[in-house]
């Protein structure tokens, strides 16, 4: 089996298996629209897009599901997920627990087609298992439940383990679980975080140089930086990746391009 990822823009990844059947299709964090323009027209941080959206969200391939991994806008779009629910009736959606109730929301979908995750939960849906992995979007948040608000996944197909860890920084014990879990592959924002961004209502996420040192220390041999290249108060230069240093701790770097897609190798 074939794993290839489309990289959308931002955090978002369509997920392609290639087998004896065909193609699965898997959506990740899919931002496809313009509503956050439109949502901060002419504040400090007004969430232009440097790049159009490379496809509408009813221009996509059937689906097996959708993962959201947390209940920000980018990563959550009522403007992406109410046409492409609607497009594809048999599509569900899957979240964290925590948010359930914003996903339902802004998907507008029935319950019973969104499956609401916990950390350690895994699900099937054809050929790819996904298990949800907490995330820090600076830190962890916890509902009355102990439910993460922010979640990663890590999708097998065809024996292949791709983590996408949502928004996410540093965290202890992050490294010792995808290690666990065999993780062959991630997919990390790298647009850093800082206290001017903060201050503004906007978490950050790894730094490249953290994101190749949780490879390291996970065992995963392979990094897609992305969350980049989206608005231009929230990115990072790509030309900045040390990709030479990376390669001598064992890393190897796949540098995605706006909507080019990556055959995804096991590098163990």
């Amino acid at each position: 089996m074939t794993l290839r990822a489309r990289w959308l823009g931002q955090a978002g990844f369509r997920l392609t298996a290639t087998g004896p059947d065909g193609d699965a299709h898997l959506l990740v964090d899919p931002y496809l629209s313009d509503s956050l323009a439109r949502k901060y027209a002419g504040t400090t941080f007004p969430h232009v897009r440097m790049l159009p959206a490379p496809v509408a969200p009813t221009g996509l391939p059937p689906l097996r599901a959708v993962l959201c991994s947390h209940a920000h806008t980018d990563h959550m779009d009522p403007d992406t997920l109410v046409p492409l629910m609607a497009a594809q009736p048999d599509l569900r959606l899957a979240c964290p627990r925590a948010v359930l109730d914003e996903a339902l929301r802004r998907s507008r979908a029935p319950r019973e087609r969104i499956d609401a995750l916990a950390d350690g939960d895994r699900i099937d849906y054809g050929p790819f298992t996904v298990t949800a992995v907490p995330a820090a979007h600076e830190e962890r948040v916890r509902d009355e439940h102990g439910d993460d608000h922010f979640l990663g996944y890590v999708v097998e197909a065809g024996g292949v383990r791709v983590y996408h860890s949502g928004d996410c920084a540093p965290w202890d014990g992050l490294a010792a679980r995808l290690a666990a879990l065999g993780v062959d592959v991630a997919l990390l924002p790298v647009n850093g975080r800082d206290a001017h961004r903060l201050a503004h209502g906007v978490p950050g996420n790894f730094d490249f140089a953290e994101a190749v040192d949780l490879c390291v220390r996970a065992g995963i041999g392979t990094l897609v930086p992305h969350h980049w290249g989206m608005f231009a108060f929230n990115t990072v230069d790509p030309a900045t990746f040390d990709l030479d240093a990376a390669a001598r701790r064992g890393v190897t770097v796949r540098v995605p391009r706006h909507d080019g897609t990556l055959t995804l190798a096991v590098a163990r």
